[in-house]
């Protein structure tokens, strides 16, 4: 008894995958169910708003339907005879949690596109990828982590999961693609690029992105199993999914796999002269780096409350903060310890979030085990009040992850040693909060434990420059940008458009608020037309009055023309982080594994 997909790419220009569906032994009234949601990407997005076109029968026998929720179908059989159904998907989300087809590629996460069939969860899975008869398409390929049953040399053919939710879990992307094989003590691991067009140079540094995406699974393999970790490693063969786009980024995480979305610009290109990667590569290796950590931080190393997906409604976890930002955490810093960038390099990127934290005044609003709840309602909703009244579990449980690191220092220990413990004690499967504290507790690091829980229920924030300065680096404050001393965030692509007020801030004190468009600034009856944030610096600086005396603004509100005084921050209001090296020495006992 088994369920088996088989999906077509014969209409690229409508966007839609077909799909059948067979089903050997159905039950009388078959239940067929699509996910409201896709595992690492904590928001209901709805993925049955795209199927249509449903049809069943059994032999020629069509078979009556009928839908019982937004996501949710009950099906008439004679109980015997297997069951056929089709359906159309509509794929055009270029992200990496949906679906994609287009004349270039496709891509698709099977909670996007196979309908789950009730009771039959257990199963074997089978998915066949048709080959595509249109010539533009003849050069395509396929690639997934799943194991193959029966395909070409091409891939096109058969894949098996041992169950639903496996099968969940295994992306494909069909293309021109290009792809590299490398080995990571010992593990295959497959990289594959789409959207670099059809040349047979792929356009940039080929060896260099293979190269170092190598060292950072190598890196990080030995991060969980030591330096001789063969034999251990949780899987035989991993596959990167990357597609190179005008604008996008993002990743999403996998058992087996990855799929990732960086710009074309950050790719890598051979220069000699480069002594580091370039900021954006910079962020493609973090990103590389960030959902492979993923593959034991999240895939297999757990929320209790996530042992078991529930495909049809939010699955809450206040683990959060650990699972994203504890990855968020080691991303970078597995660069580091890689050599792909030099230490100040990485105290920069450190400060970045430090910076990123500071400038969210919703960290006293919410703690981040508070966020990770919300995070079905609030992280993924984003609006214009969104850094005042919430907090990133990335970002600031990253800089929980910093300090936990750093006082476990100064007590002769680290997080790696805490993230062995919890990989042995939970042998690589769920754990709770409780297990955290208890492996610190038996350790002997009571007062971590308790630091450790009060930084992550609390809105304080954290004592990150004192922990600092114990491993040779001071935090030291330079002159933030003029949109961060205002307390806005600004869109200057047609004049000053206000995105965001932060509370508290000057901007907040002179009355903007999000969807003001800012006309003009000056001093009495001396204004001036602005149309770029540095109009209005150049406005304040031709100020010949008291130091102290406030701008006057106008600015248009739903039409309605709005007269204001904002009182102009001082050059160090707002003051950002930066973080500089006073001891080497104590820093490499940080920085070294």
């Amino acid at each position: 008894m088994r369920v088996h997909y088989t999906v077509d790419f014969e209409r690229p220009h409508a966007h839609l995958i077909g799909v059948r569906l067979r089903i050997t032994q159905p039950a009388k009234q078959q239940r067929l169910m699509l996910p409201v949601w896709i595992a690492g990407s904590y928001l209901v997005r709805e993925f049955s708003q795209h199927l249509q076109g449903i049809r069943a029968q059994q032999g020629r026998k069509a078979c009556e339907i009928k839908q019982k929720s937004k996501h949710e179908w009950v099906i008439k059989t004679d109980g015997e005879t297997p069951l056929t159904v089709t359906y159309d998907v509509y794929a055009l989300d270029a992200s990496v949690r949906t679906a994609y087809f287009d004349q270039t590629r496709a891509f698709f996460n099977p909670t996007s596109v196979c309908l789950q069939v009730l009771g039959k969860a257990d199963v074997p899975h089978r998915l066949t990828v048709i080959k595509p008869t249109d010539r533009a398409q003849r050069l395509w390929r396929t690639s997934t982590a799943l194991p193959a049953k029966a395909i070409d040399t091409r891939g096109f053919g058969t894949y098996e999961a041992e169950c639903y939710d496996t099968l969940a879990d295994s992306p494909f992307t069909i293309s021109d693609f290009w792809r590299s094989q490398f080995k990571a003590h010992g593990v295959t691991h497959e990289l594959v690029v789409t959207g670099i067009g059809n040349s047979q140079q792929a356009g940039f540094d080929v060896a260099k992105l293979v190269a170092d995406t190598q060292r950072i699974c190598e890196t990080e393999i030995r991060f969980w199993h030591g330096e001789h970790p063969r034999g251990q490693v949780p899987f035989d063969r991993y596959v990167f999914m990357l597609h190179a786009s005008h604008d996008g980024y993002g990743g999403l995480e996998h058992r087996f796999s990855t799929a990732l979305i960086c710009q074309r610009s950050d790719l890598p290109t051979a220069d000699p002269k480069a002594a580091e990667p370039s900021e954006g590569y910079r962020q493609l290796l973090g990103l590389i780096s960030h959902e492979y950590f993923h593959t034991w931080n999240v895939k297999r190393l757990r929320p209790q409350e996530l042992t078991t997906i529930d495909f049809t409604r939010e699955n809450y976890t206040e683990l959060l903060w650990f699972f994203e930002g504890f990855t968020s955490y080691y991303d970078d810093l597995f660069l580091q310890r890689a050599g792909l960038i030099k230490p100040q390099s990485y105290l920069d990127l450190v400060a970045k979030t430090i910076n990123q934290v500071a400038a969210t005044p919703g960290r006293h609003i919410q703690s981040v085990a508070q966020a990770s709840f919300d995070a079905w309602v609030k992280y993924y909703r984003i609006n214009e009040n969104t850094p005042n009244a919430t907090v990133s579990y990335y970002t600031k449980g990253a800089l929980v992850a910093l300090c936990t690191d750093l006082a476990l220092r100064t007590h002769g220990s680290d997080l790696d040693t805490l993230m062995h413990d919890l990989w042995t004690r939970t042998g690589g499967g769920p754990m709770t909060e409780a297990m955290v504290y208890e492996s610190l507790t038996t350790r002997g690091f009571e007062n971590v434990a308790a630091q450790l829980r009060h930084w992550v229920h609390s809105t304080e924030d954290l004592p990150i420059a004192r922990l600092l300065e114990a491993v040779g680096v001071r935090v030291t404050p330079k002159p933030a940008p003029l949109p961060q001393r205002l307390g806005m965030r600004v869109n200057e692509s047609s004049g000053v458009r206000i995105a965001h007020v932060a509370r508290g801030a000057v901007g907040e004190d002179a009355g903007f608020a999000a969807g003001d468009e800012w006309l003009a600034a000056g001093y009495g009856d001396d204004m001036w037309r602005v149309k770029t944030l540095s109009d209005v610096e150049r406005v304040a600086k031709w100020q010949t009055q008291q130091p102290d005396e406030a701008l006057t603004v106008w600015f248009s509100r739903d039409g309605r023309m709005m007269k204001s005084t904002l009182p102009w921050p001082q050059a160090d209001a707002r003051a950002i982080a930066q973080l500089v090296i006073t001891d080497h020495a104590k820093l490499a006992t940080w920085l070294k594994p």
